[in-house]
């Protein structure tokens, strides 16, 4: 009787993954999301198929089934990481792709009855997962959409109870889930979170899914301020002027209360008025014009690139580095030659 709900649930959530596959392909979205989303339902589907013993192919289709199933974390990771804009390096992307394809081939083709590809797989699928979480609620308090502050705090929950606790378990008992009560428990949560996902895409929350100023380069069109607005808004531009973005380690939190002002209309303004999805990209804004004056200055000339970043708030070079590169597409190094060779 288990199996049987069991497989009538796979049935059911695999044709809700195919159909939220062709809303994401047809919809609105960051094409960014959308061709990382894409893939993982794909995984999603391979992964019902695969965890479950009723389905059987031949040697080749069960190997490709496995492969993408086994992708799923690191399409999760990816998925994660665009949603909350914290771009991976492509060292690592490649890294996972190589490590994953090669255990893979050498599971299915070269050593079948080993178990080294089996947990080097698990192991990085487990590193992805808890990539995911601390990605999720470490940047919360950087994050200016209420809804995606709000999704930070159960998705990297709900991804970690699913996905972690799957592979826990395999890896501690060396095999794949065969207790039918908990093949059906994994497969209705997994329905949950695909009936959740399409919940999402069809509300069209342009706010997550749809380019905007921090990923697009335009900001939304500022609708009239209210008088609490402006004012709030003249405190915040004063406080800029005076160089308040300096200050090392600066959170919205901490600026709210200078300003003397609730953090969540501080966060409104900047997000909703000012058109920034993350505070630090508002930072960057003011942090990276003064040392493009800096960089260009020939009385700045011998200053040291890291003396620069650490005047202006920054905690280390490397970070200053990447916000630098992201609004100039330049090194502050390359900048600074750039300028003075055209003086």
């Amino acid at each position: 009787m288990i199996e049987q709900i069991d497989i009538y649930v796979r049935f059911m959530t695999i044709g809700a993954a195919l159909l939220l596959t062709a809303l994401a392909i047809a919809g609105d979205i960051r094409p960014k999301l959308k061709w990382v989303f894409v893939p993982l339902l794909i995984g999603v589907i391979a992964y019902l198929i695969n965890s479950a013993p009723q389905f059987s192919f031949a040697k080749p289709i069960n190997a490709m089934i496995d492969y993408l199933s086994l992708s799923t974390t690191f399409f999760i990771w990816l998925f994660a990481r665009s949603l909350f804009e914290r771009e991976p390096p492509r060292w690592a992307i490649f890294a996972v792709v190589v490590i994953f394809t090669v255990s893979w081939a050498f599971g299915h083709f070269i050593y079948p009855d080993g178990m080294a590809s089996f947990y080097t797989i698990h192991l990085i699928s487990l590193a992805l997962i808890a990539d995911t979480i601390y990605t999720g609620w470490s940047g919360r308090g950087d994050d200016l959409i209420e809804r995606r502050r709000a999704i930070r705090l159960f998705l990297p929950l709900l991804v970690g109870i699913q996905a972690g606790s799957i592979l826990l378990y395999e890896t501690v008992t060396g095999g794949a889930i065969t207790y039918a009560p908990l093949q059906l428990a994994n497969a209705l949560w997994i329905l949950a979170m695909v009936i959740f996902s399409a919940i999402t895409l069809l509300r069209a929350d342009a706010e997550l899914l749809v380019e905007t100023v921090d990923s697009a380069g335009e900001g939304p069109k500022e609708a009239m301020l209210s008088p609490s607005e402006m004012v709030l808004q003249e405190k915040l531009e004063a406080a800029m002027a005076d160089g308040f973005y300096r200050t090392p380690g600066l959170s919205i939190a901490a600026l709210a209360d200078h300003l003397d002002t609730p953090e969540h209309r501080l966060r409104a303004l900047i997000n909703q008025r000012l058109g920034h999805r993350n505070f630090s990209a508002f930072l960057n804004r003011y942090r990276i014009a003064e040392a493009q004056q800096i960089l260009s200055d020939k009385a700045h000339v011998d200053l040291p690139v890291l003396t620069i970043a650490m005047d202006l708030g920054y905690n280390s070079l490397p970070t200053f580095n990447r916000a630098f590169r992201s609004q100039t597409s330049q090194t502050p190094t390359d900048f600074r030659r750039e300028a003075f060779s055209q003086n």
